[in-house]
């Protein structure tokens, strides 16, 4: 019997990272008139995927990749290092469904192993984000001046430095409720905490960057 480090990523989990490898396909196990997974919603999706169902797992994968890479990009500041912790987390998503439970949302739980991942690689390797990790400033109209689009990026490259002064669990809430509209509950499950300790958090980090870009008001 080969021995693995690790399970290999499900049908779909490289979808948005070209490099990930692929499991080969499984036989159906349905009749013709099974639903198309596709359709499921994610408690059930889960459900199959824990019982071994790749193609399910895949759907939940390609469903929900993009909203975590952006997450991990966010708070990582480097596309590679991003796209490295999804993959991980979704390595580490397929070993653990047996533990999943459905008190919250898959999407909720992903976010959790996502963010814990985040997290280490910055206790561990903290390094500034670039400036091409906060949002772009909302595309300007065709009569808007060169000064107005200069002075836009601007404002963007202060919030980004903004950013970069915030510590780690700051800036995770911080980018859960504003770049993701996690409730206070989901945030608190994400990172582990108290519904408390995350509306402090939210409340420092919001004054920091408040201060920071007073200039600009």
């Amino acid at each position: 019997m080969r021995n693995r480090t690790r399970p290999p990523p499900p049908r779909g989990a490289g979808q948005p990272f070209p490099a990930a490898p692929r499991l080969p396909a499984r036989p159906p196990t349905g009749g013709g008139g099974s639903p198309d997974p596709g359709d499921l919603d994610d408690t059930v999706l889960a459900v199959r995927a824990a019982e071994g169902d790749e193609d399910a797992f895949g759907v939940l994968v390609r469903r929900h990749s993009s909203r975590l890479f952006a997450l991990a990009q966010h708070l990582l500041g480097n596309r590679a290092d991003a796209e490295d912790a999804v993959q991980e987390a979704f390595l580490s998503a397929w070993r653990r469904l047996p533990e999943f439970r459905h008190g919250a949302s898959f999407g909720t739980w992903m976010y959790r192993i996502v963010t814990n991942r985040c997290l280490n690689a910055l206790r561990h390797r903290p390094r500034p984000l670039p400036l091409d990790t906060v949002p772009e400033p909302v595309a300007a109209d065709a009569d808007s001046s060169p000064p107005r689009v200069a002075e836009s990026d601007a404002a963007s490259a202060a919030l980004a430095r903004a950013l970069l002064e915030l510590r780690p669990e700051l800036r995770v809430c911080w980018v859960l409720r504003e770049l993701h509209g996690l409730h206070y509950s989901e945030i608190a499950h994400v990172t582990g905490s108290s519904e408390q300790t995350v509306r402090g958090r939210l409340f420092r980090a919001r004054r920091a960057l408040t201060e920071a870009m007073r200039p600009w008001r």
